[in-house]
C-alpha cells in the first residue's frame, strides 16, 4: 500500500521540526493564488511594513499558516484524557496490508537526544513500550544529530527484522531518500519532523510552528498597549519550525500597533540572551514585551530585567518547569505555547494499530495547548527537575516521576 499524494503540499502537513533538531531544508513556497487564500491575509503576511519585523520568511506557506491557526479551535477526536491519542480533523487510511500476528519487533531511528526536550520524549517513548506486552523488542539507534549517521542507521535497522520503523528525521530533505527506501520494505511512521514524501503510513506531529508563534504574539498584542516596544528573540535562522513560529508572529505584529524594535538570535544561550536584553534596555530605555520562539532562555530573559532594576514586561516562554516556577513565584505576565513531548507516545501506539490492521490518520495532528495564567497551576510540578517539560503525558506511567528525574511528592 503506497500513498502518492505529496505530503508536503497538503495544508497543515508542512514539515515540522522540533527545536531540538535544526535543519536548513526549505519547504516549497505557496502563493495566495495557488491556495485561494484571502488576499488581505496574504498582504499582511508578505508585506514589509514599518513595524520592524522585516521581510516575511521564505519558509512561509499561506495554506499551512491558515490550516494551523484554524486547528487551534477545532475539537480533536479521541479519548479526552489522552491527548497523545487524539487527532485533529483526521483523514483515516487503511492499514490492512500491514496486518500481522505479534509479538512485534519495533525499530526507531532517532535524530538525537541532545537536549532536555528530546530526553524527556525518549524516556516517555520507552515507558510507552513497556505498557504493551505484544512488543517483544524496541531497537533504537541515535543519530547524534548527524544526517549521514541517520541514513546509515535506517539502513542498518532494516536488516534487523523490524515489523515497523519509526523515524524522527534529523533534517527533512536529506533524510527523504532513506525514508523512501525504507517504505518499500517496512511500514514507516514519521513523527516530530517531516520528510518530503508521503510514503510513511502516518506522519505524527502537534499542530505546528505557526500555531506556536501566533499564540505567543497574540498574547503580547493583547497585553501590550499600542506603540509598545517588542523585542523578538529567536534561536537561529534557517530552521523551518522556528521560521514558521516567527512567520506567524510577524503576521500578528504587522497587524497590530506594536513596534518590534529588534529581532535577535540567541543561539539558545542564556548569557547571550541576557546580554541582548541589556543592550536593548540601554538603547531604548525600556521594553514593553518580549516574544520568544523557544522557552529555553526565558528565565534568563526575566532575570535580565530584574538585574536592571526594572519590572519584567509581558513575555512568552514554554512548558519547562524552571520558567513555569519563575512565572508563578514572581507573578509574571506570561504565556507558554507548547510543542508537547507527549507526542513521543503516539508513534508506538500508531505502530501497533498499523500492525493490527487498524486505521490511522494519514497526518496525525495532535492537540497543542498553550499554558495561560488560568491553567498555570495545572502544569507546575514542584517535584520535577527544572528542565522537565510539563506536557510529557507521562504522569500516570510506571516509574513516574523517578525515571524522569523527579522525586515522589
Amino acid at each position: 500500500m503506497r500513498f502518492r499524494r505529496p505530503l508536503i503540499l497538503a495544508a497543515s502537513a508542512l514539515t515540522v521540526l522540533a527545536v531540538g533538531g535544526c535543519t536548513s531544508d526549505k519547504p516549497s513556497t505557496t502563493t495566495a493564488a495557488d491556495t485561494g487564500a484571502d488576499t488581505a491575509q496574504t498582504a499582511a503576511a508578505s508585506a514589509a511594513p514599518a513595524s520592524g519585523t522585516g521581510e516575511q520568511s521564505k519558509f512561509f506557506v499561506q495554506a499551512d499558516y491558515d490550516a494551523q491557526l484554524a486547528m487551534r479551535s477545532q475539537t480533536p477526536e479521541g479519548p479526552a484524557d489522552k491527548p497523545w491519542e487524539q487527532a485533529i480533523a483526521p483523514e483515516m487510511v487503511s492499514t490492512a496490508d500491514y496486518k500481522k500476528d505479534g509479538p512485534y519487533n519495533l525499530c526507531f531511528s532517532n535524530a538525537a537526544v541532545d537536549n532536555p526536550w528530546r530526553q524527556v520524549g525518549w524516556k516517555t517513548m520507552q515507558a510507552e513500550v513497556a505498557l504493551h506486552k505484544e512488543i517483544s523488542k524496541l531497537t533504537a539507534l541515535d543519530a547524534e544529530g548527524k544526517d549521514d549517521k541517520q541514513i546509515s542507521d535506517i539502513s542498518e535497522l532494516q536488516a534487523k527484522g523490524c515489523d515497523a520503523l519509526i523515524v524522527s528525521p534529523n533534517t527533512t530533505a536529506t533524510l527523504t531518500p532513506a525514508v523512501k527506501a525504507a517504505c518499500e520494505k517496512v511500514p514507516v511512521i514519521v513523527f516530530d519532523r517531516g520528510v518530503e514524501t508521503d510514503c510513511p503510513v502516518t506522519f505524527i506531529k502537534p499542530i505546528g510552528g505557526y500555531a506556536f508563534g501566533a499564540d505567543a504574539a497574540e498574547f503580547l498584542v493583547e497585553k501590550v498597549p499600542a506603540g509598545g516596544k517588542i523585542l523578538a528573540l529567536r534561536i537561529s535562522p534557517g530552521v523551518d519550525v522556528l521560521e514558521t513560529r516567527w512567520s506567524a508572529a510577524k503576521v500578528a505584529f504587522d497587524a497590530s500597533g506594536l513596534q518590534v524594535v529588534g529581532v535577535e538570535f540567541t543561539d539558545g544561550d542564556a548569557a547571550k540572551a541576557k546580554g541582548i536584553v541589556n543592550d536593548y534596555i540601554q538603547r531604548h530605555g525600556k521594553l514593553d514585551g518580549v516574544w520568544m520562539d523557544s522557552g529555553a532562555t526565558s528565565v534568563a530573559v526575566a532575570e535580565a530585567f530584574e538585574d536592571a532594576g526594572m519590572p519584567v514586561p509581558p513575555m512568552t516562554g514554554e512548558d519547562q518547569q524552571d520558567f513555569l516556577r519563575k512565572w508563578k513565584d514572581d507573578g509574571l505576565t506570561a504565556v507558554a505555547p507548547t510543542y508537547p513531548t507527549y507526542q513521543w507516545r503516539t508513534p508506538i501506539i500508531a505502530a501497533l494499530k498499523i500492525l493490527k490492521g487498524e486505521e490511522v490518520p494519514k497526518v496525525w495532528n495532535l492537540p497543542q495547548p498553550k499554558i495561560t495564567q488560568e491553567t498555570l497551576d495545572r502544569y507546575l510540578q514542584p517535584n520535577m527537575p527544572p528542565l522537565h517539560y510539563a506536557l510529557c503525558g507521562c504522569e500516570g506511567m510506571p516509574g513516574f516521576p523517578e525515571q524522569w528525574g523527579g522525586k515522589k511528592g
